[in-house]
């Protein structure tokens, strides 16, 4: 399903405000103070079942009615939310059915939020009721720009293992597989005697059933594997189920939710076409994280085709639920924010407004502090970041990335490859993923990250960092990619198990072997902190030696050459990297490349397969050799927008790449001069148009 974003005349901004929690003197002065930090947007009603619904007979919209009035007056425009992520203690007490079973399978009393059992019935019922409720009362409430079902869908372990659940489960599995037959060659279930022969004898897997030590220590990957599909598609049901009440009602008002970037219980892949857009929180774990998070808002964007996405929520200072929570250091706030913007956000908002006075998020950042000053450090920049956004305009509104390059990003590779037992469980598959992710970010390609399922014919490099499930005809269109020019890479464990986590009856990588012309025909391991020297030399004598650790695939070339050997251990001099030119489509020598990685490179290695991969295609950015510059781009009928970031925590000099004027300070700049970039900026560039 296409995008369909509010309009809208600028970035938004403003964030997630609960004015519920104060008395109405408090709403008059930060009305004020919202106006001097030009907040245009609030998210309203996030969590206020409890308030809507004091008992399941009774509905009480008066005080939601006066936030949403004073909301409107003040020229806002509003995010209605429909407060379902969290129950009221009644219907908990009423119907403690509702409540959620966990993974060791205790079945929780009331409390905390994201609380709810997606399988209940009651839940289901009482929560697109109220949806409903909402939309009948409040659509065509001028500025309501947007709904807002539920809030950050998975909660704290990410499902639900009960016998509602349980029962849900089956009934999914019925329609996946139709016979036991079926299910039980999908899960090969004959090793150890899992024979199912009836459908009732399925259970969830969880501590009670097939797991030892964790989610990831399954004596059945495809019964877990089948399990976290259900769970995602349980809460998927329980959006649709809102989304569905508001249409009744609201019919053109856009609805989404918000995601929180690469979160792996919730393939965000199967919710795509639900969302009208895709939005979600961008609570970095780090202070450094600037690849990250330009990986999380690439995804994000990944999810609708390309199109623009929101920031929903992010801390202007702290967060709270951390061991250690760091302040934003001063200019990082705008700078994280104006790096959203670059990949993509229409929206830039805030959790949360103003600081609760309680509970455990009331030293989480906020707009306004409890004391509500407007003199603070937090403050000033978030009123300086408004006025820039509001300077800025319409300019960069539904610009798009003109992205030649496209990262594959699977949450069935993610799931299926971190709970295989045999090879080594500290690889992983997002550390695997941003190592590659960040070998582009800093050579300054505009990347696009999206689904196995995605049209890669449009792209000129694609890169299949660990895809350990192969689905559909992914690797048929891989191999068209390069018969037509274009160069892929994959690296260690791709191509080792079907959609049902079983192993392919083959040479790995299974399907991909013809493409990559390799076979691994072993797998060594080693623990964090070894170390095996892998030697990378191209044909023009360029050379590096790059420590390679964790994975270590022993490979028999059958047509690739060898561009990487291992330094070490039995296999020292065989191959670690290859590539292979399996020609054109007519089998002409015109075609393109297929690179195996077999092992983890070290940050320099994958720059430099990396590099050589881009530079085939011209794709290097003209900032690839300044260390944290960023370079992203936006184009849309108003031209093409140029987006130069500076994350170093030193100032920079490079030569601009292009003329144009900055968006920020009307500054006038022309291709090859120098820019001195401070820690922290940034530059909007406008370029001329081409000549």
């Amino acid at each position: 399903m296409p995008a369909h974003l509010p309009a809208g005349r600028k970035v938004r901004y403003g964030g997630d405000y609960n004015p519920e929690q104060w008395p109405r003197e408090v709403w008059e002065a930060d009305h004020a103070a919202f106006d001097l930090a030009s907040i245009d947007t609030v998210t309203l009603n996030v969590f206020s079942w409890a308030t809507l619904q004091p008992d399941e007979d009774t509905y009480d919209f008066a005080l939601l009615d006066a936030v949403v009035e004073r909301t409107v007056a003040a020229g806002r425009d509003v995010v209605l939310a429909t407060s379902t992520g969290a129950l009221p203690p009644w219907l908990a007490h009423r119907h403690p059915e509702v409540e959620r079973t966990d993974f060791q399978g205790r079945r929780h009393v009331y409390g905390q939020r994201h609380n709810a059992c997606p399988s209940s019935p009651v839940y289901r019922r009482l929560s697109a009721e109220l949806a409903g409720r909402l939309a009948e009362r409040y659509a065509g409430t001028p500025g309501l720009v947007a709904w807002h079902v539920g809030n950050e869908y998975g909660g704290f372990d990410g499902g639900c293992w009960c016998d509602l659940c349980a029962a849900g489960f089956r009934i999914w599995l019925r329609e996946r597989y139709g016979t036991l037959d079926r299910l039980n060659d999908a899960w090969n279930a004959a090793f150890w005697s899992h024979t199912f022969t009836d459908w009732e004898q399925v259970v969830p897997p969880n501590m009670l059933s097939e797991h030892w030590r964790g989610p990831d220590h399954t004596a059945f990957q495809g019964i877990t594997l089948d399990y976290r599909r259900f769970m995602s598609d349980a809460m998927l049901a329980n959006f649709r189920d809102e989304k569905a009440r508001i249409r009744e009602h609201d019919t053109t008002t856009p609805v989404t939710t918000n995601f929180m970037g690469m979160f792996r219980p919730i393939d965000y892949h199967r919710w795509a076409d639900d969302l009208d857009f895709a939005s979600w929180d961008n609570y970095p774990p780090g202070q450094r994280e600037h690849a990250r998070m330009a990986l999380a808002h690439d995804v994000m964007r990944g999810l609708k085709g390309g199109a623009p996405f929101w920031v929903m929520e992010q801390t202007p200072t702290i967060t709270a639920s951390r061991d250690v929570n760091p302040v934003k250091r001063p200019g990082v706030l705008r700078l994280w924010s104006w790096q959203a913007v670059a990949h993509g956000a229409d929206a830039v908002l805030y959790f949360q407004m103003r600081q609760s006075k309680g509970a455990c998020e009331k030293y989480h950042g906020a707009v306004l502090d409890h004391a509500g000053r407007t003199d603070t450090r937090a403050f000033r920049e978030v009123a300086a970041l408004g006025a820039e956004l509001d300077a800025l305009g319409d300019a960069v509104l539904g610009a798009r990335t003109p992205a030649r390059v496209a990262l594959l990003f699977d949450w069935d590779s993610w799931w299926a490859a971190e709970m295989t037992d045999g090879f080594n469980r500290h690889a992983r598959y997002v550390d695997t993923v941003l190592a590659y992710y960040r070998a582009l970010w800093q050579a300054g390609a505009q990347v696009d990250v999206v689904p196995v399922t995605a049209d890669l014919s449009r792209y000129d490099v694609v890169l299949a960092p660990m895809l350990h499930v192969l689905k559909g005809d992914v690797a048929g269109r891989l191999e068209g990619v390069v018969a037509r020019g274009g160069s892929v890479l994959a690296s260690y464990w791709s191509g080792r198990a079907d959609e049902d986590a079983n192993a392919f009856l083959m040479d790995a990588p299974g399907p991909l072997g013809r493409l990559f012309g390799v076979r691994v025909e072993e797998t060594d391991s080693a623990e964090p902190g070894v170390a095996n020297p892998v030697n990378l030399k191209d044909g023009a004598g360029d050379a590096v030696v790059s420590d390679a650790a964790l994975v270590f695939e022993i490979l028999v070339p059958q047509g690739a050459e060898v561009v990487g050997t291992y330094g070490a251990e039995f296999y020292a001099g065989t191959p670690a990297v290859t590539r292979h030119r399996p020609g054109g489509r007519d089998g002409s020598e015109d075609g393109g490349e297929a690179w195996y990685v077999a092992t983890a490179l070290d940050a320099a290695g994958t720059d430099w397969v990396v590099r050589r991969v881009l530079d085939r295609h011209g794709l290097v950015g003209p900032y690839a050799d300044a260390d944290d510059v960023e370079l992203a781009v936006r184009e849309n009928g108003g031209g093409r927008f140029a987006f130069v970031l500076n994350h170093a925590t030193e100032a920079v000099d490079v030569a601009a790449h292009a003329s144009g004027t900055d968006l920020l300070t009307g500054r006038r700049i022309e291709a090859g001069e120098t820019l001195r970039l401070g820690p922290t900026e940034v530059l909007v560039l406008r370029e001329d148009p081409p000549r």
